[in-house]
């Protein structure tokens, strides 16, 4: 009980230090996003905490099934930190925020090619905005997309190389996958299939169909300028994070039905009669 209650603190605690550090490290504009700012990082802790203190599962997926969360949780806190630390160099640079802002430049510059999710992210800005704007843009895009790629291989080598989720123990799909009714019809392993394929093809193709929604729909719309420090920082990590998390979600599905249609040849050959000469 302890140890479960001092698990959902500190990831409670670890959400609302993320949901915040934009607003702590950021000069603020008005006292309205202050405590706009507080309200959401409470709301976050408060949710993480029940969900996981909680005996049985709601909304979280993979609770017990280390580390395809953490990861997730990884790859934001970094996208939301270095774009932080990157953008609070224009306001007050030093060292950290130096290294971190020149790290965004090379990133951003070899990212931005032709076709690239890095030059679309661009391309959706309205006309007319500063050269300045473009380019903390790019930087911030191209590194927010080179996290969310590295989470996505290091769970690859998670699957891969190390066997998740066996090595964990027994799998239990009601407490990992509450969303997911094995009963709804249909076979378990073709459904769990199907729905890994969709969120992998949808998590690859995101990056690449959300800027150009956007501009397609500026005519209509009032389009994202993206010059406010946070504004930025929070769409572009969710324009890198939200793909990454659904392909990463896609191998995650794709991996249990492997492990059932396993599970179900072995249990298939051991229960074929023996034919005696």
């Amino acid at each position: 009980m302890l140890r479960r209650i001092t698990g959902a603190l500190m990831r409670g605690i670890l959400v609302a230090v993320m949901i915040a550090s934009p607003s702590l490290l950021l000069p603020d504009y008005t006292t309205d996003a202050i405590e706009i700012v507080a309200l959401l990082a409470i709301v976050g802790a408060g949710l993480t905490f029940a969900e996981y203190f909680a005996n049985y599962p709601s909304i979280v997926e993979f609770r017990d099934a280390p580390p395809l969360n953490r990861l997730r949780f990884v790859g934001l806190f970094l996208m939301v930190l270095v774009l932080t630390l990157a953008s609070k160099n224009i306001y007050e640079p030093t060292a950290i925020t130096g290294f971190f802002s020149g790290l965004g430049q090379v990133v951003g510059h070899y990212s931005d090619f032709p076709y690239s999710p890095v030059r679309l992210v661009i391309g959706m800005l309205p006309d007319g905005i500063s050269n300045m704007v473009v380019e903390r843009v790019r930087d911030a895009a191209g590194v927010a997309y080179a996290i969310a790629l590295t989470s996505v291989v290091v769970f690859i080598g998670a699957v891969r190389l190390y066997g998740w989720p066996t090595r964990n123990g027994a799998f239990n799909v009601w407490v990992n996958l509450p969303r997911f009714d094995p009963t709804a019809g249909g076979d378990v392993v073709h459904r769990l299939q199907r729905d890994g394929r969709i969120n992998a093809v949808l998590g690859i193709a995101l990056p690449f169909l959300i800027p150009t929604l956007v501009r397609m729909t500026s005519d209509l719309i009032d389009p994202i300028t993206l010059a406010h420090p946070q504004t930025m920082i929070w769409t572009i990590s969710a324009w890198a994070f939200l793909p990454a998390s659904m392909i990463m979600r896609g191998i995650a599905m794709m991996r249990i039905a492997e492990l059932i249609e396993d599970k179900r040849r072995r249990a298939s050959q051991e229960s074929e009669p023996v034919h005696l000469l």
